[in-house]
């Protein structure tokens, strides 16, 4: 005898999470996303009204001559290739030398004072550090100015107990403006760089000094490559600073000094020639050009720096 065998039922295949039925609406997602765009409308029509309008404006009297005769204007490059030749030019080199010289002394000993903190390992210290950089990096302008005149000037204190007139150092000079701006980009500088020395980890010391690397080979092959975008970076944040700083140079040294912020100042016045709005304009957008150009350059630096410390 023979068993009679009972056909087996199979099971209807079950649909995937991810599969969408008929019917179902494939723009959810889509949907989910515009439903976002509500929130951040207050933002763009902010960063319209406060610098769409401003930059705009800058950018198409730049570009624009007036007749001084007739007051008509018309379309022109004379505005910005003035601004690009002669005093002027000599006012744009010398913004940026003072720039690229106190980002990269600020970056410097930021750095070395930020791993000093790290390294001794007292908590308090560290308060007090950080605490101090951020008193210090928000002191500039006219007061910053002031207090240096005070202290190196002339018949400053410091001057007349130490002698320096002997020494030839003057602080209403290139070198002066260079010792005023590091007072406070270097505290802006430590609490910059310091998240990114805390990213370093105790491991890769460890994993350095077991495979016998001093810590002069250890910063070599392993610290610097990975805080080199977090220092670039900030070399970056501190040449821009540095070069949108006005406040301390005017008080300072005045037009003693080239800078394109004290010659943009005094077109705007009217101190040298009478109506040459327009020229300190153009050489307003060629700081905007600069300044994006330290943006654009910042950002991959930032997200890279992220990438390794985050």
């Amino acid at each position: 005898m023979t068993r009679s065998s009972t056909p087996q039922q199979t099971r209807p295949p079950e649909e995937p999470e991810h599969a969408q039925r008929p019917g179902s609406d494939q723009r959810t997602p889509r949907r989910r996303s515009r439903a976002h765009w509500p929130a951040v409308v207050p933002f763009f029509a902010f960063m319209a009204v406060c610098f769409g309008i401003p930059a705009g404006t800058m950018a198409y009297n730049a570009f624009t001559v007036i007749d001084a005769e007739t007051g008509t204007s018309e379309y022109s490059l004379h505005n910005v290739t003035t601004s690009l030749s002669g005093a002027y030019a000599t006012g744009l080199a010398g913004s940026v030398k003072l720039s690229l010289l106190s980002a990269v002394l600020a970056t410097v000993l930021g750095a070395v004072i930020a791993q000093a903190v790290i390294n001794s390992g007292k908590s308090k210290l560290r308060k007090a550090i950080v605490s101090a950089s951020g008193v210090f990096a928000n002191f500039s302008g006219a007061p910053l100015a002031f207090a240096f005149i005070a202290t190196l000037g002339t018949t400053g204190t410091v001057t007349r107990i130490l002698e320096l007139q002997r020494t030839g150092f003057s602080l209403y000079t290139f070198t002066g403006l260079v010792l005023a701006y590091l007072y406070f980009m270097v505290p802006l500088m430590v609490v910059t760089i310091l998240p990114a020395l805390d990213g370093l980890r105790a491991q890769w010391r460890e994993a350095a000094a077991s495979c016998g690397a001093t810590r002069a080979q250890f910063w070599r092959h392993v610290g610097l490559p990975v805080l080199m975008p977090s220092l670039l970076g900030g070399a970056v944040l501190m040449f821009g600073t540095a070069f949108a700083s006005h406040a301390t140079a005017a008080v300072m040294t005045g037009s003693s000094v080239p800078l394109i912020t004290i010659q943009i100042a005094n077109a705007l016045s009217g101190n040298v020639l009478v109506g040459q709005e327009n020229l300190a304009l153009a050489m307003s957008l060629n700081m905007v050009v600069i300044a994006l150009i330290v943006i654009a350059v910042q950002i991959p630096l930032q997200r890279r720096s992220n990438r390794w410390l985050g």
